[in-house]
Parts: structure tokens; C-alpha cells; sequence
């Protein structure tokens, strides 16, 4: 096995490549000056069972596109140099949510995505909670390993969620599944009723309204669950309904800190007992203060590391996800 890791993601490699007890292998990017750049592997791949690891955030280093574009030739060149089986490991993936068509003409990114990768003939791709798992596996031909955070928010929030009623609550009806599972997931490890909850919520033109939420939610500890967190708008409205309706507290939690836009004040917004993020997307555009006081982050590393050590030895990522902790 090989796991390489783009320089933008080097830190989260790092750790992926610690929980798997190896060293990341080496290899060189290069820019030039005219804007264009080289990625190569610098120690043989022929043979081996290769993991190729980036997030596609952007930040004002590198945008989306430009990250897209260093691992699409990098997976090229790793194929080209004779590797038996290469899985490209993009532990935020952009693009993702865009995987139906809204509006008349609207395009497909997702399914473009998915195209792009596979033209760089990869054997697998391996992810962390999109925003529509079922879409994305059907975009893609080649197996789509999708992880989740169910069993890593539920052990972080086992000892914290009080004595008293907990709620498991989606921001919108499209996350119902995605909150219904992590109640499933927590209700066995607090020995107890965990109720549910979810706000209404319509887009149009940028716009987000919608005001009802359904379910009970009155002196409980409420856990509003997302894939991502953009600029906090919505979680946001998750809080406030939920505490205009008697909720004792709110955290919110999501895979992915995008931060855009007003997410400081947000994410320090006293109505959120706490934002919970994995580090799969580094809080590099929240403020400093906003991170230490309000921003819990859990590590995705230890996950990612087993279901690639799984892939490798073809075992059970069923089990890994699913299975008794």
C-alpha cells in the first residue's frame, strides 16, 4: 500500500498515514511561472495498491478548480506509472451537492465529477458524508466508498448530551435519513429515547425560507446534524426554531466547515451551544477567537485510515460504519 497526499491536505495525510502505522510516500509539485504546474510520484508505483488523498476546498492559496485540476493529473501520472489499483481518497468533495437539475438547462456537476475522475482511471473513490450518498454512487461507475460521522459525533457526543431528553434534528427535510442514522446510531450508546426533529426549508435564487419545524423538541439537548456548514444560515435557523419551541440547548454538527461568507459571527452566535466539525476542511477562515471559544473538531483521520486499511485487505466497510463499537 501507498498513500500519497497533495500538498494542500498534507496535515490530515499525515494523520491518516500515523492511524496506518506507515510513512506518506514522497512525490514533487512543481509550478511555473507561466501558472501551469507538474505533480509525479517519486518512488515506484508499479504494482501497488495506491490511495491518493486531497479535499477539495478551496482557500486563497488554491481555489476549488485549481485543487481539481493537481489531482486529476496526479491520479493520471500515478495510473500511467503502472499502479495495480488506484482510489482517490477526497475527504470533502466538491461539487457534490450540485446532483440534480432545479431550473430548466441546470447542469449535473456531480455526474461531471465523477467523469473527470474516472477519465484518470481510478479504481474506486472514497469520500466523507455527502450531501446525497445514493446520487453520487450512481454518478460513479467504479465502487464509491461513501463514509459517514455517525459513530464519530455519537462517541464524542455520548458523554455530553446531559441527563435529560435529547432530539437528533435535521435543518431540512432532504437530511432526514442522514439524522435518522445518527440517532440510531446514538440511541444504543445513551441507553435511551432518542427523539427527532426537522425544519422546513425552500431555496430559490440564494433565497432559504420555510419556518416549521415538526417534532418535539421542549427541554431537550437538540442535535441539529448537516453534511456541511457554508456560511451557518441554515444550521442557524435549525437553532433558533428549536429554541423558540423550548429546547434547553443546540449543538450543531457537520462534517464539513466551509466558513464562508458571515460564518464568524455565526458559528459565535450564543443561541449554538456548540459547532462540532471534523478536520477533513481546516477552519482557516474563521477567526481565531471564533475557532478556540465556539469550534469543536473532531478527527475524520482515524476513520479514513481503517476503511483504507479495510479497502486494501478487502474487508468490511459495512461493518466499520454500521457495526456494534
Amino acid at each position: 500500500m501507498k498513500l500519497f497526499t497533495l500538498n494542500p491536505s498534507r496535515a490530515f495525510g499525515e494523520k491518516v498515514a500515523k492511524e496506518l502505522g506507515i510513512s506518506l510516500a514522497e512525490h514533487e509539485e512543481r509550478d511555473f511561472e507561466d501558472g501551469e504546474h507538474k505533480a509525479r510520484p517519486l518512488e515506484s508505483v508499479r504494482g501497488e495498491d495506491v490511495f491518493v488523498l486531497q479535499s477539495l476546498n478551496g482557500d486563497p492559496t488554491q481555489g476549488v478548480n485549481e485543487r481539481l485540476c493537481r489531482l486529476l493529473f496526479f491520479l493520471g501520472a500515478v495510473r500511467d506509472a503502472g499502479a495495480q489499483r488506484v482510489t482517490a481518497v477526497i475527504p470533502y468533495m466538491a461539487y457534490a451537492r450540485k446532483d440534480r437539475r432545479t431550473k430548466s438547462r441546470d447542469p449535473l456537476t456531480s455526474r461531471y465529477m465523477a467523469m473527470l475522475l474516472e477519465a484518470m482511471g481510478i479504481d474506486a473513490v472514497m469520500t466523507l458524508d455527502v450531501h446525497n450518498p445514493a446520487a453520487l454512487q450512481n454518478a460513479f461507475r467504479c465502487p464509491t466508498h461513501t463514509l459517514d460521522t455517525r459513530r464519530l459525533f455519537a462517541d464524542y457526543m455520548r458523554d455530553r448530551c446531559g441527563d435529560g431528553p435529547v432530539v437528533v434534528a435535521s435543518p431540512d427535510p432532504g437530511g432526514v435519513k442522514r439524522a435518522q442514522g445518527f440517532r440510531e446510531m446514538l440511541e444504543p450508546m445513551l441507553g435511551r429515547e432518542v427523539g427527532s426533529a426537522y425544519m422546513e426549508k425552500r431555496r430559490s435564487e440564494g433565497k432559504v425560507s420555510g419556518t416549521l419545524l415538526a417534532g418535539e423538541v421542549e427541554d431537550a439537548t437538540v442535535l441539529v446534524v448537516d453534511d456541511l456548514v457554508s456560511s451557518g444560515g441554515t444550521l442557524l435557523r435549525a437553532a433558533q426554531a428549536c429554541l423558540e419551541r423550548g429546547a434547553k440547548r443546540v449543538y450543531g454538527l457537520a462534517a464539513h466547515g466551509l466558513f464562508v461568507g458571515d460564518a464568524d459571527q455565526v458559528v459565535s452566535d450564543p443561541q449554538l451551544t456548540k459547532l462540532i466539525v471534523t478536520d477533513t476542511v481546516p477552519p482557516t477562515r474563521l477567526d481565531a477567537e471564533v475557532v478556540d471559544q465556539h469550534l469543536e473538531v473532531v478527527s475524520a483521520a482515524p476513520l479514513f485510515a481503517e476503511a483504507i486499511r479495510r479497502v486494501h485487505e478487502n474487508g468490511s466497510l459495512t461493518e466499520l460504519l454500521e457495526g456494534p463499537g
